[in-house]
């Protein structure tokens, strides 16, 4: 991987990790598009750590908050009724099944589920559960509101994600509205989940890439510089998507997905990308 296809990856990454339209998908997208190899999982879950650096910044203070009481809470049980406390458990509770489904299917993860045709179908029909999700969800309740069985129901869907196109994000934020929050209650709880799924998930490959056995392997000055993009354009992502939804709905997103997934279906299937 040359500098530009790092910069342009970076900025890729950064744009769309916490928008609902899948930054795996696009980083398998772009550079079928431009003709490039594909830069492999490993860099794909490296890289996102960028991004993650980029919610624990912007969420400092709730996160600070959040580990504190949970620590407490280990120490008093009767601390855990405090809803930070609460906050840290459910985190805990909503990051399992992406770990345990992510160790289980971890060889399909890395080449299977990378083809364009899974892609473009996961992107068309997470948009439309999405739209579902927009029509019939009350969006009433507050974050204040989550219980354990929130956190779970939103864990499984995060570990949807796992299959590029699918869309972290979207898969949480769609599942926080079907469970009745508003959408910025449904969008902060999926930029929280994300941290530990992800750091886990990108801690995990950083070896891979740093000693160079990685499949698809970028190498360790590309990973570095995408890296770096990928946490300045997303604090910048975090912070327009929360204002957005708060007087927007995630329709544009629904209407990108789809028409996003129908073009690399077109194009996979006429042979234009590969």
């Amino acid at each position: 991987m040359d500098l530009l296809q790092a910069i342009v990856l970076g900025i890729v990454q950064g744009l769309t990790e916490f928008l609902p339209i899948s930054s795996s998908g696009h980083l398998r997208i772009v550079p079928a598009f431009l003709g490039w190899e594909d830069p492999g999982a490993a860099f794909t879950a490296v890289i996102q750590l960028g991004t993650m650096a980029a919610v624990v910044l912007y969420f400092r203070h709730d996160l600070w908050r959040i580990v504190r009481a949970w620590l407490a809470s280990l120490r008093d049980p009767a601390r855990r009724a405090d809803l930070d406390a609460r906050m840290g458990w459910y985190l805990v509770a909503g990051t399992v099944p992406i770990v345990v489904f992510g160790l289980a299917f971890r060889h399909q993860i890395e080449n299977g589920a990378r083809n364009l045709y899974i892609i473009g179908t996961t992107l068309i029909l997470l948009g439309l559960v999405l739209l579902v999700a927009e029509r019939v969800a009350r969006r009433e309740r507050p974050i204040e509101t989550l219980t354990r069985r929130d956190a779970i129901v939103v864990g499984f869907a995060q570990a949807l994600a796992l299959i590029p196109g699918v869309s972290r994000s979207g898969a949480t934020i769609t599942a926080g509205l079907f469970l009745g929050f508003d959408r910025v209650a449904a969008a902060r709880f999926s930029f929280l989940l994300s941290v530990p799924a992800v750091v886990l998930s990108g801690l995990f490959e950083l070896r891979g890439v740093l000693d160079g056995s990685a499949e698809g392997s970028a190498g360790i000055a590309p990973t570095a510089v995408a890296t770096l993009l990928a946490f300045v354009t997303g604090y910048a992502s975090i912070a327009l998507l929360l204002k957005f939804l708060t007087t927007h709905t995630t329709a544009v997103f629904v209407a990108y997905r789809v028409a996003l997934g129908v073009a690399v279906l077109v194009l996979a299937g006429t042979g234009a990308i590969a």
